[in-house]
Parts: structure tokens; sequence; C-alpha cells
């Protein structure tokens, strides 16, 4: 064969095999993207339009609540079917079955929890006005499964899954797993016990590490703040909320703007639940933080307590099975049998507790209704800051806090300990903290303790040491011409008055102390000339990081001297800045005889440590190379020779657990919203990545940029730009 021919035929083949790639990505890439153009049969009563603007959102108007959740359901499925999957597999206990055997723990976990059987039991009984709107939602879910079958995201066929029909059951496990993740109190319950039974442990020293009424610093953080018109430009309040949680692709929360007759709100909502859970209709808006009351109790169940037991097969990807036996008591779980078995009593397992008022909440139209529609949150208990176009502020606590029983008459029991406490109902509605319109003209809530310090019933939890409320305070109140640009300033700050307070100490200590170690004298120059900023590509941040770690390791092992491996199994984790930051300054010497020694000593580890991590230069480490995190989607990115497609390089981030900007262990703000009660459309939102879910979709990432540099978006509300119009037309 001649070369002429050879090339010829070598240039077919290329052909052939560039057309063959073409048709694969075609087939399993875009060609099961989501239509969000032209017309489509549904189930529905009237014609729904889902109009879809520049970042994807859906802009849905209908005719009926009915057939608005169905069509809210249909969009999110197009966007995050798999999200949807993986979300309820997680809560019920049946990753396993696709992901295999390393996500067998987690499925024990939520089954020894019984999420999925608390979901049926709320799904029996959850008042039929709540019902509605999840079962329109599950319709919306399914239909578009059912139309859909032969184009189901590649992440399917990647994982070899196949999506189960959506229930009312699966939304409220949902909201259950939820629950869960903001009122895990007892395992850091668990970590406390752990530490109190070690020889020689000192119960006062690790109550006051780990204080029963301020807790462990939240790992669930958020900021939400309102501002009154006399601070604003407009003479019309702002409202800011960045809810911080786990950082992952796609979003934690799904962008939607709803519409129908007496109904439009417009923000963001967990994927497979209905309505919007943070944003703002047209007369009010609203944020939420978590509150962190504890509302879970151990119980040591004494000997012969009836226990009926539960056996579970977890299925596992390939065929394998493994076997679950949980034990149910009077109140709840066994969750340990590490001594004697310790059950749960948890307030999401109460009967008769749930309801779903978001939708009510989504419909007040001033503060009456908007406490009208939160007296029947059940919970996870929340701070909700208010603000309406009348220009009024507010902050309402709401969910169902149990009452524990006195001990002696008047003092509070433990709260969390292990023997438990009695519960006698829950705090009444009308006596939970509520602000209206203060005289500072700004409600701020950066899960501090809200409750006064007098408050009539016991409080526990996990609130955060003030550090980030302050913060927030400082900066609102220097400025009189806000404007919503400016709340993003505030929300994307970086200082850290806890980490400035410990390099002072750690400076005075070596001063102090006269001659300086030469070894040590570039970090205390370093720290001696900081200015409090965690940034990431700055030494210093990393330098008092470290010391906070060593400084937590001494704290704890002079608490429970028996526990030399504490900080290594985690248990140092809990332990409250705010608690460290009182005890450098009183320094009681039954803790330290000399705590300028114990300063020099945590430096010398902390340089030690870090020259073993970067390098023999302090002035060329980087604080970012240290705190980092990495942009994945859960599962998918373990996928041979697919996964890495799946996930964006490690990121460096600035800021740290004490700062507005909270960033530790894999949570950031999980997005941002400013409202602007002047005009909606002036309001501002941001998602970290993008709308959808689908890795081919042009709104996979394309908020990526903007979330990072901490700018945002505008909310589309009353004027709609639309890239793309679909109609659900009945049957």
């Amino acid at each position: 064969m001649r070369l002429n021919q050879f090339l010829k035929y070598l240039n077919y083949l290329i052909a052939l095999l560039v057309l063959a790639a073409a048709g694969v990505i075609y087939w399993f890439a875009y060609r099961v993207l989501p239509r969000t153009s032209g017309e489509a049969k549904a189930p529905v009563a009237a014609p729904v339009t889902i109009l879809r603007d520049a970042q994807g959102v859906p802009h849905i108007e209908a005719a009926s609540d009915d057939d608005l959740f169905f069509a809210q359901g249909y969009a999110v499925a197009q966007d995050r079917l798999l999200q949807l999957e993986l979300g309820r597999r997680l809560a019920a206990g049946e990753l396993a079955e696709i992901a295999g055997a390393r996500s067998l723990e987690s499925d024990i976990e939520a089954r020894r929890m019984r999420i999925r059987r608390l979901a049926a039991m709320h799904a029996a009984m959850i008042p039929a006005a709540d019902r509605a709107p999840l079962a329109a939602y599950a319709r919306g879910v399914n239909h578009f499964i059912a139309t859909n079958r032969d184009a189901l995201p590649v992440e399917f066929r990647l994982l070899n899954a196949d999506p189960a029909p959506w229930t009312v059951a699966d939304s409220i496990a949902i909201a259950l797993q939820m629950f869960r993740a903001m009122t895990n109190s007892h395992r850091g319950e668990l970590n406390k016990l752990s530490l109190l039974s070690s020889p020689g442990a000192d119960r006062e020293k690790i109550d006051r590490l780990l204080p029963h009424r301020t807790g462990s610093d939240p790992l669930l953080g958020s900021n939400a703040w309102a501002i009154a018109g006399r601070y604003t430009r407009s003479g019309k309040p702002l409202l800011a909320s960045d809810p911080h949680l786990a950082l992952t692709l796609p979003s934690v929360w799904y962008q939607v703007d709803l519409r129908a007759p007496g109904y439009h709100a417009a923000g963001v909502q967990l994927p497979g639940l209905p309505g919007v859970g943070i944003g703002h209709n047209e007369e009010i808006a609203w944020g939420i933080t978590n509150l962190g009351f504890d509302v879970q109790d151990l119980y040591r169940e004494p000997p012969g307590a009836p226990v009926r037991v539960e056996r579970e097969v977890v299925r596992i990807t390939g065929g394998a099975k493994a076997e679950f036996t949980g034990s149910l008591t009077a109140h709840g779980p066994i969750v340990s049998t590490e001594g004697p078995p310790l059950a749960l009593r948890w307030t999401a397992a109460e009967p008769d507790l749930f309801a779903y008022p978001f939708v009510e909440l989504n419909r007040a139209r001033n503060w009456d209704e908007f406490r009208r529609a939160l007296a029947r949150h059940p919970g996870p208990g929340f701070n909700f800051i208010y603000a309406d176009r009348a220009g009024n502020i507010g902050l309402q606590v709401a969910g169902k806090l149990p009452i524990r029983k006195l001990a002696g008459g008047d003092v509070p029991q433990t709260v969390g300990a292990a023997d438990g406490a009695d519960w006698q109902g829950f705090v009444p509605f009308e006596e939970l903290p509520s602000v209206y319109n203060p005289p500072s003209g700004v409600v701020i809530s950066a899960n501090q303790d809200p409750f006064p310090a007098d408050y009539k019933y016991p409080v526990g939890g996990g609130f955060d040491p003030r550090y980030r409320a302050r913060q927030i305070q400082a900066m609102l109140l220097r400025g009189k011409q806000w404007e919503p640009a400016g709340m993003l300033r505030i929300q994307r700050d970086i200082y850290s008055s806890f980490s400035h307070f410990l390099a002072s100490q750690l400076v005075a200590a070596h001063r102090a102390r006269g001659a300086i170690n030469p070894a040590l004298a570039e970090p205390v120059a370093l720290l001696e000339q900081w200015n409090g900023q965690m940034e990431a590509e700055r030494p210093e941040p990393l330098i008092v990081t470290l010391a906070f770690k060593h400084l937590r390791k001494a704290m704890l092992e002079r608490a429970a001297p028996g526990r030399k491996n504490a900080a290594a199994a985690g248990l140092d984790a809990g332990v409250s800045t705010g608690a460290l930051e009182q005890l450098l300054r009183e320094r009681p010497r039954e803790w330290f005889a000399d705590f300028d020694q114990l300063l020099v000593q945590v430096f010398a580890d902390t340089v030690d440590e870090g020259k073993r991590m970067q390098g023999a230069a302090p002035a060329a480490w980087r604080y970012g190379a240290y705190h980092t995190l990495k942009l994945e989607q859960p599962l998918v990115t373990a996928v041979p020779y697919f996964g890495s497609w799946f996930s964006l390089k490690p990121l460096r981030l600035s800021g740290s657990n004490t700062t507005v900007r909270q960033v530790v262990r894999g949570v950031t703000p999980s997005m941002r919203f400013v409202a602007d009660l002047s005009d909606w459309d002036k309001s501002l939102m941001n998602l970290p990545a993008g709308q959808s879910g689908q890795p081919f979709s042009a709104h996979r990432l394309d908020q990526w940029k903007p979330y990072w540099a901490g700018e945002s978006l505008p909310m589309q509300f009353k004027q709609v730009n639309a890239q793309a119009t679909l109609r659900l037309e009945p049957r």
C-alpha cells in the first residue's frame, strides 16, 4: 500500500474515532442535560411556566400551590437528581448499596439513629396541610424520573445506581438529616464521658474546658443580621445571611423563585424540600443560624429495662450484605455500649412533633404572621433574623426545646449528663428569646447564646463565644450609609480577635522572660507585627493556629492527665476557644504555676511542627498550604479513571472558626444572601459552585468565581431576564 493511501485511511480512521468519541460524549453527557425550553406534558391542573435566568435559576409560576410545588420538585430533579438520591440514601442508611463497604459505617450510624424509621413515623402523622406540598413535590420528582429513565445523569451509570421513586418520607428524612447535623451533641457528651472516666480526671477542669452552658465551639456555624433603615443609604433595612455548612459539589442549597396566587417567595432550599428556606417574599426577608441548644440527652438504662431489638440488613455493592442490630428503649436507641448501655433521647424522635411550617412562613407579610409560622417549627432550633419593607427588624428563636428537671429545687441539672434529665415538656414559644426593633437598630446572630443569664429554664448547648458577633456589630456600627455590597464585605471578613489575642499572649510570654531563644526570634517578631487577619498567604495565621492546637492539648492533659492520647483521639476538638481565652486572662495557679512558661513551651512545640511541615524559614510558611479544602462531588470522585473530573484542585482558605468568614474542617459559607428591603431586585445571592449538579452543564460552576472572590449576583424577582422557558401543559 502506498504511503498516500495509508495516510488517507489513517485520516478516515481518526475521523471515525473522533466521531465515535463525540457520539459517546453526546450520548452520555449532553443528551442527558435537562430540557429547559419548549413544552412538555405533565400531570398539572393548569399550565406552569418555568423560566430560567442566566444562572439557570428556575422562576416558576403556577395557578395553584399543588402545581407550584410539583414544578419545584420537577426542576430540582432536572438539576440535582443525583444529589436527591444520595441525600435520601445518606439519611436512610443505604449508601453502601452503591458506594461499597466504605459507606457501611455511615449507613449503620444512620440506622442506629433510626432516621428512616422516624421519617416513616412522621410521614404518617404529619398534618394534612403540611403534607400537601411535600406530596406535590414528590410527584414532580417522580414525573421527571419516569419521563427520563433513558436519559439519567451520567453519574448514575458510573455508580451503577438507579433512582428510587421519591416519597413524602424521603423529604422528611432530608429534614431529619439536617436536624441530625445541627444537633449531634451526644457525640461530644460521649467524648466528655470518656475524659471523665480517665485516671486522675479533674471534673471541675474538664467542665471548664467543655462547659455545659456554652459547650464546644459550633462546627456548623452561621451569620445572619439585619440593620434598620437609619444605617442604610436607602432608608430601608438590609438583611444578610450566610449559613456555614459543608462545602460540596453541587451546593447544599438550591436557588428558586416561586409564584402562585397569594404566594411569591425567592431564595434557597435544601434539595428534597418544597418552598423557600432562606430568602424573601414581597414583604419580608429572613435568614437563619443554628441555635445550638442541646436537644439530646443520654440515659443509663437500668438492668432489666425493656428493650426492643430491631434487625436490619444493609446491602453492599456487589451483592454483599451486613446485618445491623439496634436496641430501642423507652428513651430511645442505645448509642453506646462501652460501659453501661446509654440510650439517646432526641427531640427529632418525639411523636406528634414534626411539622413543616416553611410554606406558611413564605406567605407571612409581617412580624406577627412570621412568628405564627415559627411557633410550629419543630427543629432543629434556629435563630431567625427578620426584616420587612415597613422598616421593622427582629430576631426570633424557634424550635422545640426540652425543659429539663431542676436538681435541688433551683440548680439546673447538668445538661447533657450521661445520667440524663427528665423532660417536662418543651419551652413555650412565647417564652423563647425574641427581639423586635431594638434601640440599637441592629439584630445579629452568629451562633452566640441568645438566652439571658437568668433564663427561667436550664440552658445548655454549643454556643459560639461571640467573636463573630462582636466583629459583625463593630463593623456595622462603623457605617451609616450601608448598601448590599457592604454586607458582602462583612461576610468575607477574616479578622480573628481570638487568634490576635493568643498571638499577643505568646509574644508577651517571651518578652516577660527577657532573652528570647534565637530559634524563636523570627516567629515571635512576625506575631508581634501581625494584624490578626487570617490570610492564606501569610505565615502568622499558621503559627497561631498550630499554637492553639498545642495549647488545647496541654490544657486537656492538665484536666485529664490519664488520657495522654486524648488529642490524638480527637477529644480535644471540642475545647472552647472562649474557655481558653478566659483561662489565659485569669491564669489560675491550680492550672499552671507559670502560664508564661506554658506559652513558651507551646510556642517552641509550634515552631518545631511548623518547620517539619513547611521548612526552616517561618517567614516563608503559608497558612493556606495547611488550611485547605477540596471541592468534590460525593462518591463520584472515587470512581476509577473518571472521578477526578468531578472535583476541583485543593483550595487555600483564608479565615478560621473565629472569623466572620468561618472556614474550618470542610465548613465554609454555603451561600451568601443579602436582601435589600428598598428594592428586591437589588438583593444578592450566590451559591458556591452553581445551580446544576450535572457535570457537563453550563451552570455547574458558573457561580464559582464570584463566590470565591467574595462577590455575589443579583436576585431577579420582579423583573426576570429569561434565558429559557419551559411550559408544563396538562395532559
